[in-house]
């Protein structure tokens, strides 16, 4: 048995894992380069709506529940209708007395026209029998005008949803007492909340730097926990003037407006966001871990077994001064990798590009804190101009 555990413990170290090479080779190659700013926000819809009812009672019928979708016009509650209908059979009741009264008055006022054309009434009698005929007529439009209202009271007892949307939450159950924000100082009782969620929004803090490469329109790629797969496409609908600071780190809310026919984005969800601010389609690239400042030239030249002084004169050679080609997209801070040719062979260093930022060619690295960073993705980041 001891023999056999010696045999084990013999082959488990003659398979000790190998480390991982510091170096590896990378070819240089067309690819599409991206660069973007990162941000993040909180799902959110455009319009959230707080549903009252105009008619003060008791809830008596909610046939909608959380999470349902509802049209236009349809039934989210009915309330108690017996104080509305006794308002409209008094109202009907108001005028069916008042179009009597104005039979009643314009037969009167037929008379007194015809015994003051035979000088039988004094024209005192004959302007009071207009008098009731105009008295009646005004009796008549008030009373239809408090029936019209007595019939829109008894149509508000039935809650229907404004707009085409999701219920979201129910503020109110079955029983449930509510007042008329017409006639509650308080401003009523809110019933439920539902919003639109086919476009939905996400408010996403960029940093100062980034800002200005942001425009209205860009193109962004969002992602959220529930889906890491599956990224979701949105657009820059606009930046907000006023700036928000937090912890001495100055960011602009962005607000970015993301399709969701499907309903999969729910109100609440963190998501990650970024921004487009420049891209470059079929260039030379190569890694970002295989781009070495002046300082690095000594270190990366004795790792590869290369001459020092041979690589500073062909690094002397390719710093002579050529026109560089600008882009507004993103303000000429994306530049492919123009001094290699396809197949060319760059050394990708996994532990010196852990804290290197994105497209940095020109050796500058840039502090990662609690600011978003623009950085590039995809197969690789092109050179940063200078």
């Amino acid at each position: 048995m001891k023999r056999f555990l010696v045999l084990l413990l013999g082959l488990a170290a003659c398979h000790k894992t190998q480390p991982a090479p510091l170096y590896e080779k990378v070819p240089v190659a067309h690819r599409d380069i991206v660069v973007s700013a990162s941000a993040s926000g909180a799902i959110q819809p455009i319009l959230t709506l707080s549903v009252k009812s105009k008619a003060s009672g008791e809830i008596l019928d909610m046939p909608v529940q959380t999470g349902d979708d509802v049209k236009k016009g349809q039934l989210l509650a009915k309330i108690d209708p017996r104080i509305p209908r006794n308002d409209l059979t008094q109202a009907e009741a108001s005028l069916a007395v008042a179009k009597a009264q104005l039979d009643n008055a314009t037969a009167q006022l037929k008379r007194s026209e015809a015994l003051y054309q035979s000088k039988s009434i004094a024209e005192t009698d004959y302007e009071a029998a207009k008098l009731s005929y105009a008295t009646a007529q005004s009796a008549v439009v008030n009373a239809e005008a408090s029936l019209q209202t007595a019939k829109d009271a008894m149509e508000d007892t039935q809650v229907r949803a404004p707009v085409t949307g999701t219920v979201l939450e129910l503020d109110a159950v079955l029983g449930t007492v509510i007042s008329s924000p017409t006639r509650d100082v308080g401003g009523g009782t809110v019933i439920l909340k539902m919003a639109n969620l086919d476009t939905v929004q996400v408010q996403a803090l960029v940093d100062e730097t980034d800002v200005g490469k942001v425009q209205p329109g860009m193109p962004v790629t969002i992602t959220v926990d529930a889906f890491p797969n599956r990224p979701f496409d949105g657009s820059v609908l606009k930046i907000e003037p006023q700036a928000q600071v937090n912890q001495n780190v100055t960011m602009f809310p962005v607000i970015v407006n993301i399709l969701n026919p499907n309903h999969q984005l729910k109100p609440g969800m963190n998501s990650e966001v970024e921004i487009h601010i420049g891209n470059r389609e079929n260039v030379l690239a190569v890694p970002n871990a295989a781009l070495r400042t002046p300082r690095d030239v000594a270190s990366a030249a004795q790792v590869l077994g290369l001459d020092l002084q041979t690589v500073q004169q062909q690094l002397a050679q390719a710093e002579t001064p050529r026109p560089a080609a600008r882009d507004t997209a993103d303000a000429g801070k994306l530049h492919a990798a123009e001094a290699t040719k396809p197949g060319d062979t760059q050394w990708a260093d996994h532990h010196a590009a852990a804290g290197r930022h994105a497209g940095a060619g020109a050796g500058r690295d840039r502090q990662t804190d609690e600011r978003s960073r623009a950085r590039a993705r995809g197969a690789g980041a092109a050179g940063a101009a200078a």
